[in-house]
């Protein structure tokens, strides 16, 4: 397995070794779907064992312990989701917060298999007093002041069992089974939220009476801010992000198209605005429309370019709530949430 995580990992930019994470090359936000190969990997722990079965139990009245048969015996679902790493982007926040150095490339989009956590739900059939649902992975091992912790997330039951928010528990990535980087047998993938919240090599499933508190819940994963109270980490900002002309290229003067990606947790996009200088007018691109209601779109605007030089490359997304993302990034003690707009230059010659 050794040789194979070595070639599946090739193609990344590793943040650290053990356990390993790894941002994705920019050749992952060219197209509609990012390559299995090119996807970012967020780990907080070392690669698990994993048993192959999955416990759904807690205030439920129909408990039971399902494996990868059981879950491809129900019916299926596919779908395209966005994911970013709710760190992405902490470098670019001043003073540097504490945590991974995660630069700009956290952020990838793939096709996801499984089936809807609300299905389990409902054969589980949750007691009249529950309001939480822990998911748990089967990773752990040291974190800060804990020897040996287990990664645990939970999600309001509400939400959990909502068919609407079409939540996966997923075991195919891109057409294959998922890969120990990214949670096989199986894991979950919560749309429009941090990556954080799709918790990998899932193990079990508790229903709970009581909301959960535990350290991925209320001690990190948190917007701790200096000014008001904690928040925790949630939905994913909107964002846009030029990705050709790369930052540091030359060009040649004439008419270049600008290409880029935008998302948001709250979205759709609705506008993307693009501007060539510190302080001049910025220009509408041409959005394409959602392919689907969890993935990124794509956007585009034909500059013209006529005098040498360097210049300064922005964009900037608005979402259907109404969010735009700020100049200036968000500062929060542990570094999450940057959805500041970018700034890249090019020579044009």
């Amino acid at each position: 397995m050794a040789h194979t995580l070595k070639e599946a990992r090739a193609a990344l930019t590793m943040i650290q070794a053990e356990p390993f994470n790894a941002e994705a090359p920019p050749e992952a936000l060219v197209g509609d779907v990012t390559p299995t190969r090119l996807h970012y990997v967020r780990s907080n722990f070392p690669l698990p064992p994993h048993d192959g079965s999955l416990e759904v139990g807690g205030a439920v009245e129909n408990g039971r312990t399902l494996r990868l048969d059981d879950l491809h015996a129900m019916p299926s679902a596919e779908r395209v989701v966005t994911l970013e790493c709710a760190g992405n982007g902490r470098l670019g926040q001043y003073p540097l917060p504490v945590g991974e150095p995660w630069g700009s490339y956290a952020i990838s989009t793939a096709r996801w298999k499984g089936v809807f956590l609300h299905e389990v739900l409902e054969q589980a059939r949750p007691t009249a007093g529950a309001v939480d649902v822990k998911f748990e992975g089967a990773d752990h091992g040291t974190y800060y002041q804990f020897q040996d912790i287990t990664f645990v997330r939970s999600l309001a039951l509400a939400h959990a069992a909502d068919p609407a928010a079409e939540i996966l528990i997923a075991y195919e990535m891109n057409g294959a089974p998922l890969s120990p980087d990214h949670g096989a047998p199986f894991r979950l993938i919560v749309p429009r939220w941090y990556g954080v919240a799709s918790v990998k090599w899932l193990k079990r499933i508790d229903v709970s009476t009581e909301p959960h508190v535990g350290e991925f819940q209320t001690g990190h994963y948190i917007y701790e801010w200096a000014d008001r109270p904690y928040e925790p980490v949630a939905l994913i900002r909107v964002r846009a992000r030029i990705t050709d002309p790369l930052p540091g290229a030359t060009i040649a003067a004439g008419t270049h198209t600008v290409r880029g990606k935008a998302w948001s947790g709250t979205g759709p996009v609705t506008h993307v605005h693009v501007c060539f200088t510190g302080e001049g007018d910025w220009h509408a691109t041409e959005l394409e429309h959602p392919k689907g209601p969890y993935q990124w779109q794509e956007w585009s605007f034909d500059w013209k370019v006529t005098t040498a030089g360097r210049y300064s490359l922005r964009a900037r997304a608005t979402d259907a709530a109404g969010n735009v993302q700020p100049d200036v990034p968000p500062w929060n003690r542990l570094g999450y949430g940057n959805n500041a707009i970018e700034v890249s230059c090019v020579d044009v010659r």
